[in-house]
């Protein structure tokens, strides 16, 4: 079975990051991404696990999101207490990106039972430096405390770093952090 989330949102710098964010934290799901709940409804609407929603779009098409309410995040502009969202899942986004990040693990841990309600994802093998080094970058330490940390050079270290995210094929420090967490090589908390 193809797991498939809809992002619906007219903001294409925001739904192209949203976009990037999801496919880190969830990497076995397919994204697609919707500027109107017109264009959704062309493509098998009931075809997704879940769907990211503007407020806007869920104010719309409140039925509609009603009845996938488990299935609905609403995407709002800051925590929100507000009636009109209860009983829905909401992210703020906007707020710094290691919050944000820390926000949508939390939504895939809470939704998916840390990851065992998803299909398992390829695992990239790490040696047991690089895990360490690993486990550092994403608890927040500069290479220079790495290094220090571990007795070892500052180059080093940098070899470690690019050699960690060139196996794993990543580009950010939040991406990097979103898989230490999916893999449990770090809590969420650590981070």
């Amino acid at each position: 079975m193809e797991l498939k989330i809809a992002i619906v949102e007219n903001n294409t710098l925001a739904v192209l990051g949203l976009k990037q964010l999801l496919q880190a934290v969830i990497p076995v799901m397919d994204v697609d991404t919707y500027g109107s709940f017109a264009d959704l409804e062309q493509h098998s609407p009931d075809a997704y696990v879940h769907y990211f929603v503007s407020v806007d779009i869920l104010q719309s098409h409140r039925s509609f999101f009603a009845e996938r309410r488990r299935k609905t995040i609403v995407l709002t502009p800051q925590p929100s207490e507000d009636a009109l969202f209860e009983g829905f899942h909401c992210l703020s986004v906007n707020q710094p990106e290691q919050e944000l990040t820390r926000a949508m693990l939390h939504l895939q841990e809470h939704a998916h039972s840390g990851g065992r309600h998803l299909p398992p994802m390829q695992v990239k093998e790490l040696t047991k430096r690089e895990v360490e080094v690993m486990k550092l970058i994403v608890k927040g330490y500069i290479n220079k405390e790495i290094a220090d940390k571990l007795c070892i050079g500052l180059s080093t270290v940098i070899t470690h770093r690019k050699n960690i995210m060139e196996k794993l094929g990543l580009k950010s420090v939040s991406a990097l952090t979103i898989y230490a967490v999916t893999h449990g090589y770090v809590s969420i908390s650590e981070v």
